[in-house]
C-alpha cells in the first residue's frame, strides 16, 4: 500500500479536469494508490498520472523511459485506466477477464486499456486485487521475458553499454 505523497503535476492534472470528470477519477485513482504495491512511484508520464518502475530501479528499458505498470487519463469521450501488468501476462489478464465478466459490467478493454465513462462502469474491488497482484519483481520478470532481444541491443546502443563480455572502446 502506497503513502507516497501525491506529486504537484499530478494533482495540477486533476485540478485541470471538469468536476464531472475528477468524480468519476478521483476514486480510481485512490483505489489504485491504496492498492498499489510498494516499488512502483507516481508522477506524470506520457501526458498523464501513473505508475512506473522508476530508472534507479530498473533502468535498461527498450526506451530509456521508466516502465509504466499503471496509468490513467481523462479522455474526451471516455476515460482510460492502463493495466500494463496483464499486457504481458496471459495467466493475469485472463483472470481479470473472468472476475470482471463474472460481474455482469461490460468489459471495453483492449489489451491493458479498460475504457469507461462512470463509475458505475468500473468494479474497483477487481481493480484493487488486480493492480495488487502484481509486485515490481513479478513485472520484471514478465517485461524481461516478453522484450525482444532487439530492444536490449537496442537499448545497449543508445546508451552506449557495451555488450555483456564486450569491451568498450574509444
Amino acid at each position: 500500500m502506497s503513502t507516497e505523497p501525491v506529486p504537484a503535476e499530478v494533482e495540477n492534472y486533476f485540478a485541470d479536469l471538469e468536476p464531472d470528470q475528477r468524480a468519476v477519477l478521483y476514486p480510481v485513482i485512490d483505489t489504485v494508490r491504496d492498492a498499489m504495491p510498494p516499488g512502483y512511484a507516481l508522477g506524470m508520464y506520457w501526458g498523464m498520472p501513473g505508475w512506473v518502475i522508476p530508472l534507479e530501479t530498473y533502468p535498461n528499458t527498450y526506451n530509456g523511459r521508466p516502465l509504466a505498470y499503471v496509468s490513467v487519463a481523462a479522455q474526451k469521450n471516455y476515460n482510460s485506466l492502463y493495466l500494463m501488468g496483464l499486457y504481458g501476462d496471459p495467466a493475469a489478464d485472463a483472470a481479470f477477464r473472468a472476475e470482471w465478466a463474472a460481474t455482469g459490467r461490460m468489459l471495453n478493454m483492449g489489451k491493458s486499456c479498460l475504457r469507461f465513462k462512470t463509475l458505475a462502469d468500473v468494479d474497483l474491488g477487481i481493480i484493487a486485487r488486480t493492480v495488487a497482484s502484481i509486485p515490481v519483481d513479478r513485472y520484471l520478470a514478465t517485461y524481461q521475458r516478453i522484450r525482444p532481444a532487439s530492444a536490449t541491443a537496442a537499448t545497449r546502443a543508445a546508451t552506449r553499454d557495451p555488450a555483456p563480455g564486450a569491451t568498450a572502446t574509444q
